[in-house]
């Protein structure tokens, strides 16, 4: 048996990406040593972010699944340490790349990530069940994802979306983890049990810009944004934290739920934020004869749509309606959203055209610097 060529092992290793951050461990200097022994056997040191980092295990099986196929490789031996604070000081200026470490990535001009705050009126309408469903749909057709559970009190999130797994601190950053290929974040995940959450509103708006400059998000192309019902003061943070954030407006067909969320989008004449659009759950319910049942009523959402296109003079359109399926509350419940469990079910599929519509969507260029000069006379 031929002795492992080394560069074909590091051209191995170089496709092996921590599962928080998302990038190569080659890339992130995570690779201490690497021996590669005449009779086949390859040992490799891989540096933890932190002691007793939750993804050893994965990152041990990704590795030798990586190098294991090889020619010549016999063994595979991955050892772990932990990187020093200096390392850690190092990854952490690497990945922020110089910026400062409260800077809101996505209040930035230069900004790629197009942020949608989901809101409604009030409580029940389905909020979060959209966002993690539309976040997984997204994250489905190849874009870089993330959520925000903003609802402080009401968080559910992570039970929606499936995560167990409790965030990593790596100096002043915080990794969040990831489910279904979205990165999420909750103050669910930092509260023992099912712990109820007590804050004033300088508290809210603190831990807002927490989740919004700490994470490290990375570069993502949508982050959802799961806000509380109503026109509080975290809908009033988002506004002054992210300016450039879209509402997107969650009502039923119930006249009592298209009043309050006509106030809830009503918030952007004060905000000056853009309504990306409105989405009406619960439409109706499928019979088994064909027939649709509407519970609660219908046209509920174009009249939204209609009303909030009249009072901002702008173009709100209504970007679906989501019929009612017992698979979405299970998916919810189970931790898996209908969009990835059944994705052909009709509310799967209504989740699913209204994502298309979201990431199609163009970048705003309101605050972006064009690169243009004036010519030199």
């Amino acid at each position: 048996m031929s002795r492992p060529d080394e560069a074909a092992v590091r051209a191995a290793l170089a496709t092996v990406n921590d599962p928080e951050i998302r990038k190569p461990i080659t890339h992130l200097n995570m690779i201490q040593a690497l021996e590669i022994g005449d009779d086949g056997a390859v040992t490799v040191t891989v540096l933890l972010t932190v002691p007793g980092c939750p993804m050893k295990d994965k990152i041990t099986h990704d590795v030798t699944a990586a190098l294991t196929p090889l020619e010549g490789v016999r063994s595979v031996d991955v050892q772990l340490g932990v990187m020093t604070d200096t390392q850690r000081t190092e990854l952490r200026q690497q990945l922020r790349g110089g910026a400062p470490a409260n800077e809101i990535p996505f209040a930035q001009p230069g900004s790629r990530t197009r942020v949608y705050a989901v809101a409604s009126g009030k409580g029940g309408v389905g909020k979060s069940s959209v966002t993690v469903n539309l976040a997984a749909s997204l994250a489905a057709k190849g874009l870089a994802v993330g959520v925000l559970d903003a609802d402080i009190y009401g968080f559910s999130v992570p039970r929606m979306l499936g995560v167990t797994g409790k965030p990593t601190q790596v100096e002043q950053m915080i990794m969040p983890p990831v489910a279904h290929d979205v990165k999420v974040i909750s103050i669910g995940m930092f509260t023992p049990g099912n712990t109820a959450v007590v804050w004033r509103g300088p508290m809210l708006h603190r831990a807002l810009q927490q989740f919004l400059a700490d994470v490290f998000w990375g570069d993502l192309d949508v982050l959802l944004m799961d806000l509380p019902p109503g026109t509080g003061d975290i809908a009033i943070s988002v506004a002054q934290l992210v300016p450039s954030a879209e509402l997107l407006v969650v009502t039923t067909p119930q006249l009592a739920a298209r009043e309050v969320a006509e106030r809830a989008g009503s918030i952007a004449l004060q905000t000056h934020q853009q309504i990306v659009g409105v989405v009406e759950n619960m439409s109706w319910l499928d019979l088994p004869d064909g027939s649709r049942m509407e519970l609660f009523g219908s046209g509920g959402g174009q009249a939204v749509a209609d009303s909030l296109s009249q009072s901002t003079g702008t173009n709100v359109p209504l970007l679906g309606q989501i019929p009612i399926d017992q698979q979405v509350r299970e998916g919810g419940d189970g931790g898996a959203p209908v969009v990835i469990s059944d994705p052909a079910s009709a509310a799967a599929q209504a989740l699913d055209a209204i994502a298309d519509k979201l990431a199609q969507r163009q970048t705003s260029l309101v605050g972006r610097s064009l690169g243009l000069a004036p010519a030199r006379a």
